[in-house]
């Protein structure tokens, strides 16, 4: 299962094809503060990775890999994403620091939830954005979603405070479809 938008490829993980480029990005403090995590060597990127394949093998979705059309990089992580623990089912998001600000996210982001309603058939989404990620709350409200309330951390991941943004099914805009 592929999605495409515009400029990305939005496939499953490839560890053959995607880790050095998401072992950098794990590496990168700017792109993991928010995640929860500090800075990755490439062992515990290998294993951020499995994590992600292993949701796909336990939930039948997770975090695409988004690779571009044209050059074939990896830009980053994007997708539902519901792991045991978390408030609500997800569409998240983590964009390599190569290619930050360059709209990729909303892009990714916008496919995935469309994705979610349409194919996965939630009702709601979410997005769990730590306190001071305010590239993610901006991304989040370009979305359509809205502060749906904020909690103190969320269970193995941070004990920081989180916002909870979200939108119901038919908020999001078109702009993707399935190949």
């Amino acid at each position: 299962m592929i999605l495409e938008t515009e400029r990305l490829i939005l496939r499953k993980v490839d560890p053959d094809r995607d880790f050095d480029a998401w072992a950098e990005a794990m590496a990168d403090e700017d792109t993991v503060r928010y995640l929860g995590l500090k800075p990755q060597n490439r062992s515990e990127a290998w294993r951020s990775m499995a994590v992600s394949i292993g949701h796909w093998a336990i939930r039948g979705y997770g975090f695409f890999s988004l690779e571009h059309k044209q050059t074939g990089d990896w830009i980053g992580r994007v997708g539902p994403w519901y792991p045991e623990g978390w408030p609500g089912r997800e569409v998240g998001w983590t964009i390599s620091p190569n290619h930050v600000r360059k709209g990729y996210g909303y892009e990714a982001a916008k496919a995935s939830i469309e994705y979610a309603f349409t194919t996965l058939g939630w009702s709601r989404v979410i997005h769990v954005i730590m306190e001071g990620n305010l590239p993610s709350i901006a991304l989040a409200e370009k979305l359509g979603s809205t502060l749906l309330g904020s909690q103190r951390g969320v269970a193995g991941v941070t004990d920081q405070n989180v916002f909870i943004y979200g939108q119901e099914s038919g908020t999001a805009t078109s702009g993707s479809q399935r190949v």
